[in-house]
């Protein structure tokens, strides 16, 4: 397969969770965003150069993919390792970024505010992650594992969260236990698979598998 049909090859694929098309790259740190959800996620590769409708025009200067370098290593925390390709295509340069999953999350992105903000790929968005994401990989790096252990109050977490799916915000007024501990608890409990969440009109919703 020639460089021009693998690349049609991706367009035709569209945007999804492990793939978005980038028309021109002029903030690093907005650029940053998609590889910290990338990252967060299950990895994936931006097309540079490559409008939303599919179609090639290639990035304009070396400064675009300089800015790529600068969103992986100066605005993501930690840094995280990028590959680039480049193909040329009708005289247009357009390059194929692919971002890695991270075992070191959260990968955090510096937002135009100055604040590290992680972010996790649902379908073709970026999203910031949850309190209970970021407990869920604070735990994960823990060298010693995590014991579950079916306490009274996880007994009454999981009785308020037998009518699911619930906002967390949901989860703490039916429970009456304090958001600080739910949080941890809903991590463990969906990582021993007690526990599922899901995505839906921008919130996200957790319930009892």
């Amino acid at each position: 397969m020639d460089d021009k049909s693998y690349l049609q090859s991706l367009i035709n694929e569209g945007e999804h969770q492990q793939q978005d098309f980038k028309y021109r790259v002029s903030d690093a740190r907005k650029l940053a965003k998609s590889v910290s959800a990338f990252a967060n996620t299950d990895g994936g590769r931006l097309l540079i150069g490559v409008r939303d409708d599919g179609q090639m025009c290639g990035v304009r200067s070396e400064e675009e993919i300089f800015m790529m370098h600068q969103a992986a290593f100066r605005y993501c925390k930690p840094a995280v390792s990028i590959k680039f390709d480049t193909y040329y295509i009708k005289k247009h340069t357009i390059v194929v970024t692919t971002v890695p999953p991270s075992d070191k999350r959260p990968v955090r992105a510096l937002n135009e505010d100055g604040k590290l903000q992680a972010y996790i790929r649902i379908a073709d968005e970026n999203i910031i992650a949850s309190p209970v994401h970021l407990a869920m990989w604070r735990e994960s790096q823990n060298p010693k594992g995590t014991m579950m252990v079916y306490t009274e109050t996880v007994q009454n977490l999981l009785a308020a969260m037998s009518n699911g799916p619930l906002t967390l915000n949901q989860i703490v007024r039916r429970s009456d236990i304090p958001r600080h501990k739910i949080i941890p608890l809903l991590a463990r409990l969906i990582r021993f698979g007690v526990v599922q969440w899901q995505y839906s009109n921008l919130q996200f919703l957790f319930f009892l598998t």
